[in-house]
């Protein structure tokens, strides 16, 4: 985008020019649209559930933002040389399902032939102009709390080199096949300052956007951060995937990693994502009964991973 004029409208409240999780569209005073897309190559072997996990993490900006997601249209890439359209039908079926569960309509898509299977969707939906929760909006002593665990990324490695144990395979699309509906809507019942959806950038490279135009600090502790199991140990064998390097050149020079933590773990926090949970900031006296509420919903994972500090210099500190 570097170097072109984007036009300007009054009535967009999130644009290009914002690190956010989605677009955001001002329709009247009480009413705006949040637009996103997002699409993905295979992250497991049967087709159904790819679909799934690709609509959830699809749908996962506008969960993030604190949006009720209401239309969709589908994206595809399918090779037509490689593969059965019967694969894409069961694909597409997926979505459906995912969508039908999130109460948001299919209105169309399109779809190109192309060497790479690709899919995903372009989701819009609605909310208040003034009850927009962006990323950045974090607060001194605001408490950080994660909803799914972490590690998709390096499982999703071990699945692809075919040396992942079922029972770790089965849960790590389980995690992502939960969406995010029911965490967003628990989290409009409290003071939320910030909130964001862990996805490719992995939890160190989302918490950097929170801390984008402020000047505040992230302390994390790590004995606290949900991790799916299997993760660690093939983070010790070496199944890391490109773009956990990636993520640590772009933001592992404003993060201090405590000597004391095991390599694994400090792996993991760089992990890049897919349909991952939110990363919610909120007063720290709110944070207990957040958690406690999202545990008695099913979201049995949420936990408080970390708290937002004003210190001398900025960065994000994991001990």
């Amino acid at each position: 985008m570097s170097g072109l004029v984007i036009p300007t409208d009054k009535n967009v409240i999130v644009g290009v020019h914002d690190k956010d999780d989605a677009g955001v569209y001002k329709i009247s005073s009480d009413l705006a649209l949040v637009q996103t897309l997002d699409f993905i190559t295979p992250i497991c072997d049967d087709p159904c559930e790819f679909g799934k996990i690709a609509a959830c993490n699809s749908l996962s900006d506008i969960y993030a933002m604190g949006g009720k997601p209401v239309t969709a249209m589908n994206i595809v890439s399918f090779p037509l040389k490689k593969f059965s359209t019967d694969i894409l039908n069961l694909i597409l079926k997926g979505g459906l399902e995912i969508m039908k569960e999130a109460d948001v309509q299919l209105i169309g898509g399109h779809s190109v032939d192309d060497p790479e299977l690709k899919y995903g969707l372009s989701v819009t939906g609605i909310i208040h102009p003034e009850r927009i929760i962006r990323n950045n909006g974090i607060k001194p002593d605001d408490s950080l709390i994660l909803t799914k665990p972490l590690g998709t990324g390096i499982i999703a490695t071990a699945v692809k080199v075919g040396i992942a144990d079922k029972e770790i395979t089965d849960r790590f699309i389980k995690s992502m096949l939960v969406l995010n509906k029911t965490a967003s809507e628990i989290m409009l019942k409290y003071n939320v300052n910030a909130s964001t959806d862990i996805t490719g950038f992995g939890l160190i490279g989302h918490i950097l956007e929170m801390m984008e135009g402020n000047n505040m600090s992230v302390i994390i502790n790590s004995r606290y951060i949900p991790i799916l199991d299997g993760a660690e140990e093939y983070a010790s064998d070496g199944l890391i995937p490109g773009g956990l390097y990636r993520n640590k050149n772009y933001s592992g020079n404003i993060c201090a990693v405590s000597k004391s933590i095991k390599q694994e773990i400090a792996d993991i926090i760089f992990d890049p994502q897919t349909s991952g949970g939110l990363l919610i900031s909120l007063p720290k006296d709110e944070a207990e009964l957040m958690v406690k509420e999202l545990h008695s919903a099913g979201i049995i994972h949420a936990s408080i991973i970390g708290e937002v500090k004003l210190l001398d210099r900025r960065g994000i500190i994991v001990s």
